[in-house]
């Protein structure tokens, strides 16, 4: 399911499946698309960010067009202990290994891999502050 921002429609909560995974993506050509991200995360429970969150950053082969310094990005999944992907959606196979990639994480996120928890898979995610 697809949402544009935070808070979700209460109207449909009944509706709604279990949330396993949030995705924030971010244009990094757009500003207003950091700032959308950052005020939806105000509405994401504590608990997801133990490893169910993580933000894809699209755009990132327009490197002359870009309105957001990766560092901004970066930053964002250090302080909400979530990875953080980079891909140019315009690259077919860039575009379908990212696809790959998110489903795993789905998979893992939803419980459907044995032996792998979403906090155990995000911890393998970080990177060390030897690097």
């Amino acid at each position: 399911h697809l949402a544009s921002s935070l808070p979700l429609p209460s109207e449909r909560d009944h509706l709604r499946p279990r949330i396993d995974l949030i995705v924030f993506m971010i244009d990094i050509t757009s500003k207003y698309s950091l700032k959308n991200v950052e005020t939806s995360l105000a509405y994401v429970d504590a608990s997801f960010f133990l490893g169910k969150v993580c933000f894809l950053v699209t755009g990132v082969g327009r490197v002359n067009a870009c309105s957001i310094e990766t560092n901004a990005v970066c930053k964002l999944g250090d302080t909400y202990c979530s990875p953080v992907l980079f891909c140019e959606l315009e690259l077919e196979g860039t575009r379908i290994a990212t696809a790959q990639r998110l489903v795993r994480m789905l998979g893992i996120c939803a419980g459907h891999i044995r032996g792998v928890s979403a906090l155990s898979f995000v911890s393998l995610m970080r990177k060390s502050d030897d690097d």
